[in-house]
This record gives C-alpha cells, sequence and structure tokens, in this order.
C-alpha cells in the first residue's frame, strides 16, 4: 500500500479529488479518472488514515492516504480496455467518399463518439466496420516500452503538433490533477482521443441529424480540423423554433458558458461564457401553428450553441426540451438538421459542398 500525506492546501477537499489530484501526479502516464478512483473507494481499496472512508469525506492537513499502486493500474488498464470502440455493423448513409474523407448523414438518436454511458452504438462504432475508413486510427495508445525506432514511427506518423482539437462545439473536460503532465502523459492522451474519436473533425449533438465530415487519414484529419479551428468550415443547419420571429435575418451574439446548476445544460453567461455568434434567416413562417422555420449558420461552434441561442431570445427549438422547446406530437427530438457544409478538400485543394436531404420527421413537421 502506497502512502500520500494530504498537503496543507488541499484541507477540506473531498478525498476522492485529493486521491485522483495525487494519483495523476504519481502516475501520469495512465489515464486516471476520478470515477475510476471513487470505484477503488467504495471497495475499500482506498484508506484514510488505515482505514476505509466514504468518497465525500473531506480530508485534514497530515492525513495518510493509502493506495494499492498494482491495483490502481490494473484498474485503469481495465477502464481502459473497456472504452476502447469495437467496430459494429451498423447502417451508414455515406453521401460522399474518396481516399481521403467521408460524408456521412448521421441520423437523430446516434452518439458521434464513443463517451461515459455510450461505449456502444456510435458513429465511431459503424466508421470501424466500414472497408473504407483506414483502421490505423484505432491503433493501441502508445505503451512504455515502445523501442525508440517504434516511437519515431509513431511520431512520425502522428507528430504532436498535428493533434489539434476537436470542433470547439466539444466542451473541454479537466483532470483533477492540474500538474503539468509529463511528455508520455500528453502522449497518451493524444493516443487515446485518436482510439475514441478517430477521423472525427466536428460533432453534432445525439438528437441533431444531418451532414458529418469524417477524415480517413492522419493529413487530412489535421488539415480539415485547422479549417474548423480558423472557422473557414461553412456550415448551415435548418431549425424549426417556436413562435413567429419578425426579422427576415438577424444575429445572436451571447456568450456560451456551462451551466452552473444543471450539468447536461449550457447557459448564457455575460462574464465568463466564452464568444458565441449564430447568424439566421428566416425561411418560412407558420402563424397558424406557431412556429418559424430557419436556414442557421453559427459562426463559432459551442457546445449546444443553437439550441440555447434561440431559447435565449424565446424562440426554442420544437422538441427542444432541454431548452424549454415545446413537446410536439410525432416529433421525439429536438427539430435541428445539419443540412449543408463546405470546406476545402485535404488534398485537392479545391472547394467542396455537401448536403443532407431532412428525415421523415423534420420533412412531416415542415410541409
Amino acid at each position: 500500500m502506497h502512502e500520500m500525506r494530504v498537503k496543507m492546501e488541499d484541507a477540506g477537499k473531498r478525498v476522492d479529488n485529493v486521491t485522483t489530484k495525487y494519483a495523476v501526479a504519481l502516475k501520469p502516464e495512465m489515464e486516471i479518472s476520478r470515477s475510476l478512483i471513487q470505484r477503488m473507494i467504495e471497495k475499500g481499496e482506498v484508506l484514510l488514515n488505515g482505514a476505509t472512508v466514504k468518497t465525500g469525506h473531506k480530508v485534514k492537513p497530515d492525513d495518510r492516504i493509502g493506495i494499492d499502486l498494482e491495483r490502481l493500474e490494473n484498474e485503469s488498464t481495465m477502464e481502459h480496455d473497456r472504452k476502447i470502440p469495437k467496430a459494429e455493423k451498423l447502417p451508414l448513409d455515406i453521401i460522399y467518399e474518396d481516399d481521403d474523407i467521408l460524408i456521412v448523414n448521421k441520423p437523430a438518436g446516434m452518439v458521434v463518439h464513443p463517451a461515459c454511458g455510450n461505449y456502444s452504438g456510435t458513429l465511431v462504432n459503424a466508421l470501424l466496420n466500414y472497408p473504407g475508413f483506414l483502421t490505423k486510427f484505432n491503433e493501441p495508445r502508445l505503451s512504455a516500452d515502445l523501442s525508440s525506432e517504434a516511437r519515431r514511427a509513431k511520431e512520425e506518423a502522428f507528430p504532436p503538433k498535428a493533434d489539434p482539437p476537436l470542433a470547439e462545439a466539444e466542451a473541454e473536460t479537466t483532470n483533477a490533477c492540474q500538474a503539468k503532465p509529463s511528455a508520455k502523459a500528453a502522449w497518451r492522451r493524444r493516443d487515446e482521443r485518436r482510439v475514441m474519436r478517430p477521423g472525427i473533425v466536428h460533432r453534432l449533438d445525439k438528437d441533431t441529424s444531418g451532414i458529418m465530415l469524417v477524415a480517413k487519414t492522419g493529413v487530412a484529419l489535421r488539415k480539415l480540423s485547422n479549417q474548423l479551428k480558423q472557422r473557414t468550415i461553412g456550415k448551415k443547419y435548418l431549425a424549426v423554433v417556436r413562435g413567429i420571429i419578425d426579422l427576415d435575418e438577424g444575429i445572436i451574439n451571447a456568450p456560451i458558458s456551462h451551466d452552473k446548476k444543471i450539468r447536461k445544460r449550457m447557459a448564457i453567461d455575460e462574464e465568463e461564457g466564452k464568444e458565441s455568434v449564430t447568424y439566421y434567416r428566416v425561411l418560412k413562417r407558420n402563424k397558424d401553428k406557431n412556429f418559424t422555420i430557419l436556414e442557421v449558420r453559427p459562426k463559432t461552434g459551442r457546445t449546444h450553441q443553437i439550441r440555447i441561442h434561440f431559447s435565449h431570445i424565446g424562440h426554442p427549438i420544437l422538441g427542444d426540451t432541454l431548452y424549454n422547446g415545446p413537446v410536439v406530437q410525432g416529433l421525439s427530438r429536438q427539430a435541428l438538421h445539419a443540412k449543408s457544409i463546405s470546406f476545402i478538400h485535404p488534398t485537392k485543394n479545391t472547394l467542396m459542398e455537401f448536403s443532407a436531404d431532412l428525415p421523415p420527421d423534420l420533412k412531416c413537421l415542415t410541409l
């Protein structure tokens, strides 16, 4: 049992948070999550002053936290292996394909990549089963005992500077440990991202349907992600919102941050929110049914941006109950569809634009 002493700066904090912080600092090469530490505490595999403890217990200076490092490593490896996405035979609506990219029409209800609670049935699981998708994205993570030759080969295939963020649409998660990570730990996190999200350039919410751009090679992923970062990829959505919008076109400029009370929601936050800009124009007004059909172009790509912006101005998207949208008979999700995308092809350097037809539930709604 390895013992760690609680520092004065961590006094009064939860034992699960402090243990996670110290464990990550001690073993940065592992992917140690707070949920993993919590499970170990609940099973009595983490002790405080030699006794079992509850996860929410507040620690005091010089408290002794004991943890079995061999058990920690085994648990970390098992957690990682459980999360590695497996190829699954799932239907894919391929709009376009060449050696570098795939254009996919994602159905509502499909999660883009594996994450907490969704390790199966995702777009990534389907892609890994697709013959045209390059499975080198799914190589196992970099191990500590790779030879220098193998490490160099890995670095040439996936140089560190080539690892882009996902879309701005994805909310970043932070580890409880804020210590500067080792180079090995940084490599493993980069490799974990490739394993979990191979080829994914940008995201769509689970219950948003429509067009998605997927990279088939590392070069394509790097170039397309850079376009996304520079905001040169054009995306248009069709949204159906409650009420009648009088202006023919408009701009919503309201900073977005995480909701401080409800974890799953985002919120408008003038003080701490990130810049968030959405352009829209009216396509059709239905006064009898009290809704407006819009073409929406987000300049930025924050999580739930379109949904929270229209809720903010009093016109929530139909079916979007998370943001106060009205329930509509025959519609089991938000009335939001990614209808087109435009970008510069990563190797041909030509402008390309693709569109995805409306699914039946939205076609019926907009007739």
